[in-house]
């Protein structure tokens, strides 16, 4: 289960792994405060995209089209979150204060439609050979 909460609520025991989801620190949020398992700066809404929309609701949708965009286009960044999610509880910590628009909940959505990575067939030693 993917929950969200904003970076400045107190974290408690059922928020399970937290992971800020935002590519900028909270304003006024120590690291000890956020209390976070992980920081995925990677999967986060581009600087560009995160500027045009500006927290605007009127944009919400064209927003998460283009999140989604941006995201399809970092499937390793994506398989890596995935990785983190596991099958427990997870909270996806955002810091604007609209609870309703903003990337976290944009994520969420994005993950619960897209199916599971599939795993990678072991390379054989030329392919390895190549990385």
């Amino acid at each position: 289960m993917i929950q969200v909460k904003r970076a400045y609520e107190k974290p408690s025991k059922a928020d399970g792994v937290r992971i800020l989801v935002e590519r900028l620190w909270p304003r006024g949020v120590t690291r000890a405060r956020a209390a976070l398992d992980l920081w995925a700066k990677d999967v986060a809404p581009s600087p560009a995209l995160r500027k045009w929309f500006a927290h605007d609701p009127a944009k919400w949708r064209q927003f998460e089209r283009r999140y989604r965009a941006e995201l399809r286009a970092n499937p390793e960044a994506v398989d890596a979150l995935r990785r983190h999610i596991g099958a427990g509880t997870v909270t996806f910590v955002y810091a604007a204060h609209d609870e309703e628009h903003n990337g976290a909940v944009a994520l969420r959505a994005f993950l619960a439609e897209r199916p599971k990575p599939r795993r990678r067939a072991a390379l054989t030693p030329s392919e390895a050979a190549a990385r």
